[in-house]
């Protein structure tokens, strides 16, 4: 057994890392660390493996001496940093995951049960929570629906990241009790870094393309039983009227169900329908009151809410999935977006004033993208292909005015 990097002398050290990366790296200069710098030693050269294969066997040769070693791209030449640590996850608690799974399904029966009761409205909370109480089942169906998706987009997630064995934690759900759709959505933990790009290309895509398998067939089951209802000429004095938003998908999920666009306007006034629907699409406005429009019951919201959570995961900013694959597409480019992103989201919520807030979110938090461990390794043609097929399904997706109110 050899002697381990403690008790050997810094000479025999040096040595042995140094032949160690020689087996796959063509060793070109040696920078040795010091107090200045947080590594070990970096060297650069050239590898003499295919890059993938070069990294797990250096990986694991350099394990039991606790380093682990960085592929990057460094002034345009290959070189490998070891770093003096290793990365050891500690497991999660699963009853945390279970609670928060549960509390946020009682949420969204609630929920459900909002949008779907049509009975007599009780004068306070207490009399809506008995209600509730005898007419729970009635979330049922969005609660089903929604949580399909949102599984689906998860576990995408999980079971991606279990199969290279990158170590993700279970979904955290987000109970949101008293609002349109009873969850702030879920989301999932890497516990440590991709191995790289295609790893990480795999497990960020892998969620939105699993809950958008879902949430299609879901949307058009409920448009399906949805009827097509006129809509008020005059909305009366202390009425409220909300219409979802429209995405390119949306529009055709119900150009499919129903043959025409809706909302369909009882005129078109001096406007082309290209026009009209270009102002409409970006602006909800105007309003097509005493046109046409699907009346969605709870089965084709779970579908829309399904539709609108990818859209907001793809947005191609930071640790969001949509930030993964402009990550594995641009490298370091990819934050050269930020800024006309978020700007896009200034405008945007003059039409619907939660962009702000995602806008302020984003600016915050997206700055950050996950940085796989070999920066060496790039996309092969197939996945290169399914990154830009994410991005298609975001300009797809995208709502740019998910909720108006008159």
């Amino acid at each position: 057994m050899e002697p381990t990097l403690e008790v050997i002398s810094t000479e025999d050290k040096n040595t042995r890392l140094t032949r160690l990366v020689s087996r796959v790296f063509s060793i070109e200069e040696i920078t040795w660390g010091d107090n200045d710098n947080n590594f070990v030693v970096r060297y650069r050269g050239n590898l003499i493996q295919e890059s993938t294969q070069a990294y797990d066997e250096l990986s694991q040769s350099l394990r039991p001496l606790e380093i682990t070693p960085i592929f990057r791209m460094d002034e345009g030449r290959q070189t490998i940093v070891l770093l003096p640590f290793v990365i050891n996850p500690k497991p999660n608690n699963p009853w945390i995951n279970l609670v928060l799974f549960l509390l946020t399904l009682a949420s969204v029966i609630f929920a459900g049960f909002l949008y779907a009761y049509d009975g007599q409205q009780p004068a306070d909370f207490g009399g809506l929570l008995a209600v509730f109480a005898r007419n729970w089942t009635a979330g049922l169906p969005f609660a089903v629906s929604l949580l399909a998706i949102l599984l689906a987009h998860e576990f995408g997630h999980y079971l991606a990241g279990r199969y290279h064995k990158t170590y993700v934690t279970l979904p955290y759900f987000i109970p949101l009790p008293i609002s349109l759709f009873g969850t702030m959505g879920a989301f999932i933990q890497l516990k440590e870094p991709p191995k790289n790009k295609r790893i990480l290309l795999d497990i960020g895509i892998a969620g939105p393309l699993a809950g958008l398998a879902v949430a299609i067939p879901v949307l058009l089951i409920g448009l399906s039983l949805s009827p097509v209802q006129d809509i008020p000429r005059l909305i009366t004095e202390g009425a409220t009227y909300s219409v979802e938003g429209n995405s390119i998908l949306y529009l055709l999920a119900k150009y499919v169900t129903f043959g025409r666009l809706l909302p369909e306007p009882a005129s078109y006034g001096d406007l082309s329908p290209v026009l009209y629907w270009l102002r409409y699409f970006f602006t909800a406005r105007p309003f097509p009151l005493g046109g046409e429009d699907v009346y969605l019951n709870s089965i084709a919201w779970a579908g829309w809410a399904g539709l609108l959570v990818t859209a907001l995961n793809l947005i191609p900013v930071g640790q969001l999935d949509g930030g993964h694959v402009i990550y594995v597409l641009l490298g370091k480019k990819a934050r050269l977006l930020v800024p006309p992103i978020l700007v896009a989201m200034v405008f945007l919520g003059i039409a619907w004033s939660g962009w702000w807030l995602w806008a302020f979110l984003l600016f915050m938090l997206g700055r950050v993208y996950a940085e796989p461990l070999d920066q060496i390794t790039t996309l092969d043609p197939r996945r290169r292909v399914v990154a830009w097929f994410g991005l298609l399904v975001f300009i797809l997706v995208f709502i740019p005015v998910p909720l108006v109110y008159f």
